[in-house]
């Protein structure tokens, strides 16, 4: 509505063109899933940083240096398992109270937790009680991440106009490359700081930066209108009353497809930027800070391929771009290995970049609209939100612990991990065969 005065002086309301505020609603959507997933995601990857450089040393300091690392990833893992729970919790209400709400508590999830962490005293100042609250705000982190990625997917697609809904789907996708720069960028900066100044506050910086962040994204978030699809749906009928039981009872084989799906495009997303970051740091004996600005380009790169794959998605549909993506990913599993082989300063950078600039928005974009559209609305944020997050656990909980066994029984060869991949490709290849096309 807006004001306007007749001949004789009054002000009457007069509504908005029904046209115009939609486009506003769905710009508006759009970029404020995007900015929000960008800060969630800064902070879920400031945290897997730090916990490689300097968790072990800061909480774990009397631990084997290997064993420390390793307690210190623990806590890294601790995230994957509150992702499906987030799932759930945030789902339910997000099916029955509305989607925006749960954008906004979301985001104070991961950054209040974000903040607290730059907050924990060290070992030396309270012990093993430091490894536990930074546990417990690493389990309020998965959490977060595990209602996010559903409510945002769906503020952006349900308000999206018609034909555009895999573009806008895939912004909250971009938003994935920003946060990974930006941590990349702040834990860089603090890291070139004396080792005595690092452990002592200056890792304690980016965390507790995040709450500019989150004011940012708050008062981006606050902006965004209800959905429209869950504003007819509470119009036309009662929410239903456990939406994720719903899900389960209605729905099980939809459920099990985006599962199949999912773990594939997730396993390669963390093969790259986690355990292919080990395979060539200790095996191949490649310059850790090589292969991290390679991820690094990979990310930039993304933010250019990310929406072109959304946009490409409107034109050849959801499904057949995703299908071709999982065709790539299987056809580059071994050339991507091969490239790091070579040891070659460019050739690895290019591995490294093509995976993660490429490869993954082809399978990432397509996914918010094409999973969205195997739900009907009162059940949707429940539906994507549990399958995407129990595929999370399968692919970056457990699929590098696999890959790293899997090296390990090849003896350094990695031919049985490109054969995992290649298998999980096409698992995934069925999965999206038997899902519903949806042309809006």
């Amino acid at each position: 509505m807006h004001m306007q005065s007749t001949p004789d002086g009054a002000a009457v309301a007069v509504p908005v063109p029904e046209q115009k505020r939609r486009a506003r609603d769905y710009l508006i959507a759009g970029w404020a899933s995007m900015a929000g997933t960008t800060i969630e995601w800064y902070d879920f990857f400031l945290y897997g940083t730090a916990a490689a450089l300097v968790f072990n040393k800061v909480f774990f300091p009397t631990l084997d240096p290997i064993l420390g690392t390793l307690a210190a990833f623990a806590t890294y893992g601790v995230g994957f398992i509150g992702r499906p729970m987030g799932g759930i919790v945030f789902g339910h209400f997000g099916d029955r109270i509305g989607r925006k709400s749960m954008l906004l508590a979301t985001l104070l999830l991961m950054g209040i937790p974000s903040m607290a962490i730059g907050l924990i005293p060290s070992y030396q100042s309270i012990g093993y009680w430091a490894a536990v609250l930074l546990v417990a705000m690493r389990f309020l982190q998965g959490m977060a991440v595990g209602g996010e990625w559903g409510g945002a997917v769906l503020m952006a697609v349900e308000h999206a106009p018609p034909g555009r809904k895999g573009f806008f789907g895939s912004l909250p996708q971009t938003g994935v490359g920003f946060g990974l720069i930006l941590s990349s960028i702040a834990m860089a900066a603090v890291t070139a700081l004396p080792e005595a100044d690092l452990l002592s506050w200056g890792w304690r910086i980016p965390f507790l930066a995040s709450i500019a962040l989150v004011l940012i994204g708050w008062v981006i978030r606050v902006r965004v209108p209800e959905s429209p699809d869950f504003e007819r749906v509470k119009k036309e009928r009662a929410p239903v009353n456990a939406p994720v039981l719903e899900v389960m009872r209605r729905q099980p084989r939809e459920l099990l497809l985006i599962i199949g799906a999912r773990t594939a495009e997730n396993t390669w997303f963390y093969l790259v930027v986690a355990f292919a970051l080990a395979y060539a740091a200790n095996q191949l004996k490649i310059p850790k800070a090589q292969i991290l600005h390679a991820i690094t380009a990979g990310a930039v790169l993304s933010l250019a391929t990310m929406p072109f794959c959304g946009w490409l998605s409107d034109r050849i549909g959801q499904k057949r771009l995703f299908l071709a993506g999982l065709v790539v990913m299987a056809a580059f599993a071994a050339p991507f290995f091969a490239m790091l082989e070579t040891l070659h300063p460019l050739t690895v950078w290019w591995a490294m970049v093509l995976g993660v600039g490429v490869v993954f928005p082809i399978l990432y974009a397509p996914e918010s609209q094409l999973f969205a559209a195997q739900f009907p609305a009162e059940i949707r944020y429940s539906g994507i939100s549990v399958s995407v997050q129990v595929a999370g656990v399968l692919g970056g909980g457990v699929a590098p612990m696999i890959a790293t066994a899997l090296l390990a029984w090849g003896g350094g060869n990695p031919h049985y991990v490109v054969a995992y991949m290649v298998a999980l490709g096409v698992i995934a290849f069925v999965c999206t065969l038997a899902m519903r096309s949806h042309h809006d």
